[in-house]
């Protein structure tokens, strides 16, 4: 079925840039909203709470996978590309949401987990059945080494050894996660081109787009080399927590391979054949992240934008923090476009991981819609909601079980979306929800927040909204990113319109002096400062400033 991409219907003019500066609403579809009563959230569900979304002022929405799958990842763990998973519905509900989301003037994006399948894929149990079938090398085999160990040291991200060996082809298969996630080869051009066709299937139902996860993972060595240690002193915990062998190496050849490139402009020359498409990858590298970010969306024929998980990592968020990842972006990716985030459905929620005040979280929300780049927010975060704590005997996340309790896992983040406090379920669900909802959470409720017009809700509302408003934030260049003490503060322009932006990322008040020039003051309601006349800027805890130049 051709599904019509009505946005574009609607406007043969429509600005095939969007993208550019655009806002997008990350939705976890377990955890949206139950429409049958089973626990378990689904598309009808997120149908169903589109007009909420379209409220916030969102661009388009990242819809994570909810393909068919054993659900052994929940839904990363593909046993059908081109079908959805019987628990969220179908196809024909997927057609419904995208007709809603286009009828509200919202885009629909959804994750392609393309680097790897479920075992439970059909071309996995072709492949593993002989050595000689039509997708014998659709996976990546190898031979053992003499001694029946595996043919390198490639490590899983969820711990232990890559390979996993297969008693029918007496051959080890590569998983970069999960033992039921076998990697599928990309330097066999049939792979290629049948998850090019996948991408076609979707593009021709009316997406407007996708998230590529783990986008670096897709090819390895072909020469399978092991990869060399990472002295301790560089290791971090950006891509696997701290307690993981993962961040003992570094990954030279399991991922991060330059016939990448090739793949990505393949892609992007598919999405190009449909008006207003685009594409935003999830770079997974501890110490290369933001350079891959800007190889892959350099120019007009890879990527249309990535993100790296800098501001994603547990890392303090100080001024200079800011500076020395966005300077670094300046220097390595000055030609691409990041796409910026400060939650996930993998990660503790920003709120918590950075132990942030009310005010705080009100600030880096502002701070996010200024910065350059595009911008992704989590379902919950424009609620203030904190990370959940889910004992160990609710945990689903296989991560987490593995690695409890230093390491509990993603399930956190992951709780059901809390729209009313009229039972305990939030209003996910009306039966028994697949994580518990959290006590802690429902009295942030959409319906609360709602009624409360210095609720956080409407703070995110305010920031979208001024983004929007100013063509310089959301598409315009900057000067560079600098701080004086805990204040980061830039320069946006685009077209003759500049804007000076300056953030005190600090419970202290600040002072710094003021950039030459006449500025008018902005953003009263996102609690700005203006300018002194003693030519210096004074900024409360956690106050942003923001101002528009004039002429003299």
């Amino acid at each position: 079925m051709n599904v019509a991409n009505t946005l574009a219907a609607k406007d043969p003019a429509v600005d095939k840039d969007w993208w550019r500066g655009a806002v997008i609403y990350q939705i976890y579809p377990r955890s949206f909203q139950d429409s049958n009563g089973d626990g378990i959230g689904d598309l009808l569900g997120i149908a169903q709470r589109l007009p909420y979304v379209a409220s916030l002022g969102v661009d388009a929405i990242w819809i994570s996978p909810f393909f068919a799958s054993p659900m052994k990842d929940f839904g990363y763990d593909v046993s059908d590309y081109c079908d959805v998973d019987p628990m969220f519905g179908s196809l024909a509900d997927f057609d419904v949401l995208v007709q809603t989301a286009h009828r509200l003037g919202i885009r629909v994006m959804i994750d392609l987990v393309l680097s790897h399948t479920s075992d439970q894929h059909p071309w996995f149990q072709l492949s593993r059945s002989s050595r000689t079938n039509d997708k014998a090398d659709w996976y990546v085999w190898s031979d053992p080494k003499e001694d029946g160990t595996p043919p390198n040291n490639w490590l899983s991200i969820f711990g232990g050894s890559a390979w996993q060996w297969d008693a029918r082809r007496e051959q080890y298969y590569l998983h970069n996660f999960l033992t039921s996630q076998p990697d599928l080869n990309f330097h066999n051009p049939d792979v290629r081109q049948a998850l090019l066709d996948v991408t076609r299937f979707w593009l021709d139902r009316g997406v407007d787009g996708f998230r590529l996860d783990t986008i670096n993972f897709y090819f390895h060595d072909k020469e399978l080399r092991s990869n060399p240690g990472l002295p301790k002193e560089k290791r971090n915990a950006n891509i696997a927590p701290s307690v993981n062998p993962y961040n003992h190496q570094e990954h030279l050849y399991s991922k991060n391979q330059p016939e990448n490139l090739e793949f990505l402009e393949r892609f992007r020359a598919l999405l190009d054949e449909y008006d207003g498409t685009t594409s935003v990858g999830e770079v997974g590298d501890a110490q290369r992240g933001l350079e891959i970010m800007g190889e892959y969306t350099r120019g007009e024929n890879r990527i249309h934008m990535c993100y790296a998980f800098e501001f994603l990592s547990g890392v303090e968020p100080t001024a200079e923090r800011f500076v020395e990842v966005l300077a670094q972006v300046d220097e390595v990716a000055a030609g691409g476009w990041a796409c910026w985030a400060f939650s996930n459905h993998d990660v503790v929620r920003h709120a918590t991981r950075w132990n942030l005040s009310p005010a705080a979280q009100r600030l880096f929300a502002t701070l996010m819609m200024c910065l350059r780049g595009s911008v992704c927010i989590y379902q919950g975060e424009e609620l203030g909601l904190p990370e959940a704590d889910v004992g160990f005997e609710d945990l689903q996340d296989p991560y987490g079980i593995e690695f409890w309790p230093e390491f509990k896992g993603r399930d956190g983040c992951r709780t059901p979306m809390v729209w009313e406090a009229s039972n305990q379920n939030g209003g996910f669900t009306t039966g028994q929800p697949w994580l518990p909802v959290s006590h802690d959470h429902l009295h942030r409720t959409v319906l609360h927040q709602e009624d409360d017009p210095a609720a956080i809700l409407h703070h995110y509302r305010r920031a979208i909204a001024f983004r929007h408003a100013q063509p310089a934030l959301a598409k315009g260049d900057h000067d560079g990113v600098r701080n004086s003490d805990s204040i980061v503060h830039f320069t946006r322009s685009h077209e003759g319109e500049i804007i000076f932006c300056a953030f005190n990322l600090s419970d202290q008040p600040a002072t710094m002096a003021l950039p030459e020039g006449n500025w008018t003051q902005i953003g009263l309601e996102l609690g700005s400062a203006g300018p002194q006349a003693d030519g210096k800027l004074h900024l409360g805890p956690w106050q942003p400033c923001l101002a528009l130049k004039t002429k003299s």
